[in-house]
């Protein structure tokens, strides 16, 4: 007997998915709840292991698009009950059924788009897939083949008919054409990412639906700094995490966050919602692009729940294992531009929020410190926001706010 792997129900709006990465590979002897699959979805990647142990045979490829509930592989059990032969009868029988556009399980969807825009029949393109599966591939190769035959015809149709008794003298031969250039100039087609069409659609949508507006000022990070070198091994030790930078920050926009209530809320229809909590979004580069998992109520998490829940999350985000509900929500988010070197950005508002902090590179630099120039450790900190219901005023202080609480750390623990 056999199996069928079924992309699974994620999450409440998720209803199609793409395949990542086959993490055992078609014909490979797998056990049961042995991770098989990384399924993207528009929010985050999810692993699917086996529902039974026995041999795998992948129906769609990596980088093709899924339903809910479509069959994705087959895994053929080998148990005392099962007959020794029916995986060899089973590959048999796919093999010798041709694809057609009635038969949707032979038909991968990405390649039942292309015919459809191509308005070609399934059963006169080459099938090369697992099982006699259609691949987009296969249409594709079709297509271009197609192409140059009719390139071909076109040449030839066009071409002039000889005379058989020529009137004039042969002319010279024309000068062959000059070789192409080394190097190679071919293209390849991949697919967008899950999360990268999510990421795209939802920056074209604050674009588009809100009134945004990026103001500036920077932070001496001086004091930050002469904290973390006082206090950073002894941190460590007892709380088992690194102090870094983002603690600082979080714990800022808090207290600012609670000062300007307007950047912590969000425009909804009509009406303007008001949170009384501070679920921060941190911005985090993952293993196939930007994620933001929440810091759920930041404003009664302490300096080491923020730094070994950061940690966690980043360490997560490359393995492509953050869970979907961890990136829902989120009410403020804080981007850091400065580990990647970034001097200066105007970052953009993840929607429905009304705010982000860009944090970037901290540069020392020449500044005026009583009447005197200095060199000091300095950032450019950016924050963007929903001008529909943040005035300029607020923007500006609030980034102040933020500005006055890292270069006075002590303001953290008087609450002042």
């Amino acid at each position: 007997m056999s199996v069928e792997l079924t992309v699974p129900e994620i999450g409440e709006s998720i209803t199609e998915v793409q395949i990542g990465r086959w993490l055992q590979p078609d014909g490979a002897t797998v056990t049961r709840d042995q991770d098989l699959v990384e399924i993207e979805t528009e929010k985050a990647s999810v692993v699917v292991p086996a529902p039974e142990a026995g041999v795998l045979t992948i129906l769609t490829p990596e980088g093709e698009f899924a339903q809910v509930g479509d069959a994705i592989a087959r895994i053929a059990a080998s148990g005392a009950d099962d007959s020794p032969a029916e995986p060899v009868a089973m590959a048999a029988r796919d093999d010798a059924t041709p694809a057609s556009d009635d038969d949707d399980v032979r038909v991968m969807p990405a390649a039942a788009r292309l015919l459809a825009e191509n308005n070609l029949e399934a059963n006169t393109v080459e099938a090369t897939g697992p099982g006699g599966r259609l691949l987009k591939e296969d249409v594709l190769r079709h297509l271009q083949a197609r192409d140059a035959k009719q390139a071909a015809r076109a040449a030839l149709d066009a071409a002039p008919t000889a005379s058989a008794t020529p009137t004039t003298p042969p002319s010279t031969p024309p000068p062959a054409a000059p070789a192409a250039p080394s190097g190679g100039r071919g293209e390849e087609v991949r697919p967008m990412s899950m999360i990268r069409r999510t990421i795209a659609s939802r920056l074209v949508e604050a674009q588009q639906d809100a009134a945004l507006l990026t103001t500036f000022n920077e932070v001496d990070m001086a004091p930050v700094k002469e904290l973390r070198a006082r206090y950073r091994d002894d941190f460590e030790k007892r709380h088992g995490a690194r102090l870094g930078f983002m603690s600082f920050f979080v714990k800022a926009s808090v207290e600012a966050l609670k000062q300007f209530p307007a950047v912590n809320a969000e425009v909804r229809g009509t009406d303007v919602v008001y949170r009384e909590f501070c679920d921060i979004g941190i911005a985090i580069g993952g293993g196939k692009g930007l994620v933001v998992p929440v810091l759920r109520n930041a404003e009664a998490m302490s300096f080491a729940d923020i730094e070994r829940a950061i940690a966690d999350f980043g360490a997560r985000a490359q393995e492509n294992k953050i869970a979907p509900d961890e990136l829902a929500g989120g009410t403020f988010t804080i981007s850091n531009g400065g580990v990647y070197g970034s001097l200066l950005s105007t970052p953009i508002v993840n929607p429905p929020q009304s705010g982000i902090l860009g944090m970037h590179t901290i540069q020392d630099r020449p500044v005026a410190r009583d009447g005197e120039v200095v060199i000091r450790p300095m950032m450019y900190l950016a924050l963007t926001y929903d001008h529909r219901i943040i005035d300029g005023r607020e923007a500006v202080t609030f980034l102040r706010t933020i500005k006055a609480v890292l270069e006075d750390p002590a303001r953290l623990i008087l609450d002042v």
